[in-house]
């Protein structure tokens, strides 16, 4: 089967249905936000309902995972629209208690210089806004953020990393991700993340096993690598614990 026509979600159910009744129970809770900034293409739609079917398969409650959407289609009861201002307080406001972690998931277009893109606001999210509402609203719980676009490498440094979190970005600050055509179901590294996931133990290994595969696709394509980047923060609690 070509990757143009891999077809990610239907395959993963019943990896992810066995796995959700062999696991045990989390110590503390998951606070999630998942936010799809643009719907010119369905690719990012497409990986946060996968994201969020993957992690309530995992005992994540519904009520705990805050998705977030730029397609008016997706806006409706617990989906918000993905402005600006939404995602930074839906991030800001993330009712973490002790023992609890965070998980953020940020797929959209990138902007060189300036961050992901949010179509809703017709702005980009900046690192360093991203790294203000994580340290209201995570503080010093265990934080993984996974930013997912072109140019987002610029999320895995500076103000952003902290000793609690974990950081994966799609690709170096200086260059472009690949997949966001109309007729693929997810980008390029959504792809590979959602497929690695079911099968990692560790941050670490979501990380490494997402690159690989990154990699692999570029080259069958013919794609000049988009080198995706990680920060690995020393205190950050790297295993899953789903």
């Amino acid at each position: 089967m070509s990757l143009r026509g891999w077809r990610l979600l239907p395959a993963c159910w019943l990896v992810l249905m066995f796995l959700a009744g062999a696991g045990g129970t989390p110590a503390g809770n998951w606070q999630v936000v998942l936010a799809a900034g643009d719907d010119a293409q369905p690719v990012f739609d497409n990986a946060v309902a996968a994201m969020a079917a993957w992690l309530e398969a995992r005992g994540v409650p519904a009520a705990d995972i805050h998705r977030l959407s730029a397609s008016p289609a997706q806006v409706r009861d617990a989906v918000e629209p993905a402005t600006l201002d939404n995602v930074l307080s839906s991030i800001a406001e993330l009712p973490v208690r002790p023992g609890d972690r965070c998980l953020v998931f940020l797929t959209s277009h990138g902007e060189h210089g300036e961050g992901l893109w949010l179509a809703r606001s017709r702005t980009a999210l900046h690192p360093a806004a991203l790294a203000r509402a994580l340290a209201q609203g995570c503080g010093a719980a265990p934080t993984v953020v996974i930013v997912s676009g072109c140019y987002s490498g610029g999320f895995a440094h500076g103000e952003m990393t902290r000793s609690n979190r974990v950081i994966m970005t799609a690709a170096r600050a200086d260059r472009p991700s690949f997949g966001c055509q109309a007729e693929r179901t997810y980008t390029f590294f959504d792809q590979c993340l959602l497929a690695t996931l079911p099968k990692s133990a560790t941050w670490r290994t979501v990380f490494a096993g997402t690159k690989k595969c990154v990699s692999r696709m570029e080259r069958v394509r013919g794609e000049r690598p988009s080198d995706p980047q990680a920060y690995f923060g020393r205190a950050a609690d790297l295993k899953m614990l789903f």
